[in-house]
């Protein structure tokens, strides 16, 4: 029976060297340990007027009150409030996976998004590791100017931190959205597949390898045409005249086989027909917007 140690495709077994990654000295360490993602300490401050500062109505997942605060107008000083970890409201918010607070905070001018705490961990750092796939979502879409190869105190990225941990949807999320697949660590000199095979995340290292493998969504690309390659040799297989004997082995296998499920083949049948929809319904958006642009500029001369 063949294991994970003896996969060609997976690696051999982590060495001695490796080993070291349980222990307390290791460069990962404080990532894999779950005391890492949130530290337990909040601040306790109140504004002059008795109403909660802006970073505890983050911690206090507060949405209603931080929309509050901010249509009264804040400063700078107080949308940049640290606690002693070097967190501001955002990054709390990201640790804990307040959506809210993540999205309400977007209207506020003064977050640096690239802001570094204590160790040099970001607000996508910090949701990445925590494996809060909405967040880092709306953060890598929304949030201008974010950067996604800022390094922690260890050479870290958030794409390393995410794999290391196991979080294969943010995984994907971060190369998709430009994250360097090969960037090495400071420490160790190991990428996100490195570290993925090394920590034992074997489904992440897998989803790597496949984004890998396809960099591009060629469904997008104006080079792509909408049809199925093997289609015409699949017609032409079912439409062979079948032997005597193929037809009771056919059959046979009907009656008889079993049905396991399975995941999808690489330029299968359901794979094409997953790239001929995104690409119908793109294309079906970008008409939609020309013609809408189309009305505007003509309503717009008629008006003139």
């Amino acid at each position: 029976m063949a294991t994970a140690a003896h996969d060609p495709h997976l690696g051999s077994d982590p060495d001695e060297d490796d080993e070291s990654l349980l222990g307390s000295e290791s460069d990962s360490d404080s990532i894999l340990s779950d005391d890492s993602v949130l530290p337990d300490y909040t601040l306790q401050r109140t504004g002059s007027r008795g109403e909660p500062t802006l970073y505890r109505a983050c911690a206090r997942n507060e949405p209603f009150a931080l929309r509050r605060i901010l249509e009264r107008g804040v400063t700078k000083e107080e949308a940049s409030e640290l606690d002693i970890n070097g967190w501001n409201g955002l990054m709390l918010a990201c640790c804990k996976g307040f959506v809210d607070i993540v999205y309400g905070l977007y209207a506020c001018p003064y977050i640096d998004i690239n802001q570094q705490d204590n160790e040099g961990n970001t607000a996508l750092m910090i949701a990445s590791q925590a494996g809060h796939i909405n967040t880092v979502m709306f953060l890598l879409n929304y949030y201008s100017g974010i950067d996604t190869e800022v390094r922690d105190c260890r050479g870290f990225t958030a794409l390393i931190k995410a794999a290391m941990t196991g979080r294969t949807e943010v995984v994907a999320a971060l190369v998709m959205a430009g994250a360097d697949i090969y960037a090495v660590d400071s420490t160790r000199g190991k990428s996100s597949q490195d570290w993925a095979l090394k920590t034992g995340r074997y489904e992440t290292l897998q989803r790597l390898r496949r984004l890998t493998m396809r960099p591009k969504a060629v469904q997008f690309c104006e080079t792509y045409i909408p049809e199925w390659p093997e289609l015409n040799k699949k017609v032409a297989k079912a439409k062979t005249e079948k032997s005597t004997r193929e037809k009771i082995t056919q059959q046979i296998k009907n009656t008889f086989g079993f049905r396991i499920p399975r995941d999808p083949e690489d330029n299968g049948a359901l794979d094409n027909m997953v790239l001929m929809t995104t690409c119908v319904t793109v294309h079906s958006f970008q008409l939609d917007a020309v013609h809408s642009a189309l009305q505007a500029l003509l309503s717009w001369g008629r008006d003139a």
